[in-house]
């Protein structure tokens, strides 16, 4: 079933309210994580101090962080540099082949990462398309651009139908 493939395995606040203790028990070892919407405002051009802070404990615990978006090279790069983070730009996600390349630059399974990120149907789709285990965040502002306003609108759709079938329980994210 199509909603299936929606449905994130977590749904937290934050990036920041991710369990360390939770990601050891399950030996991830890796992450790719969005970036607009994810960890910054889509508009905001370099990292807080907060995920500036949440890169280095990733460090400091040995679990390595890809960042893989669907934005230009010149966005990805302008944040990702300064922090010294690997990263995929223009991702075409949810189709599966900058995840794969995102565990083959970490040398890693499939069963060792988590796909982090704030939509549904690019995010949290990709990585359950190809088994990863998937976080959805709450994105950290509600202003987005137009496609992914549009996403948006679907996403409520899914989240709608998916509350009437039981399947969700948490609140409505946006």
């Amino acid at each position: 079933m199509f909603l299936r493939k929606l449905m994130p395995n977590e749904f937290v606040e934050s990036i920041h309210d991710i369990n360390m203790e939770d990601l050891r028990s399950r030996q991830i070892r890796a992450i790719i994580t969005d970036l607009d919407n994810t960890l910054v405002e889509w508009d905001r051009p370099l990292a807080t101090p907060e995920v500036e802070r949440w890169f280095a404990e990733m460090r400091q615990a040995g679990i390595q962080v890809t960042v893989v978006s669907n934005n230009k090279q010149e966005r990805v790069l302008t944040f990702c540099q300064p922090l010294g983070v690997n990263f995929i730009w223009a991702a075409r996600k949810p189709t599966s082949q900058a995840f794969i390349r995102a565990v083959e630059k970490m040398n890693v399974r499939i069963e060792e990462t988590v796909v982090i990120g704030d939509q549904l149907f690019t995010d949290v789709l990709g990585g359950n398309l190809l088994g990863f285990y998937t976080i959805l965040v709450v994105p950290v502002t509600d202003t987005d651009g137009f496609w992914t306003r549009f996403n948006r609108w679907l996403e409520r759709v899914a989240l709608y139908w998916m509350r009437r079938k039981g399947m969700i329980s948490w609140k409505n994210k946006s």
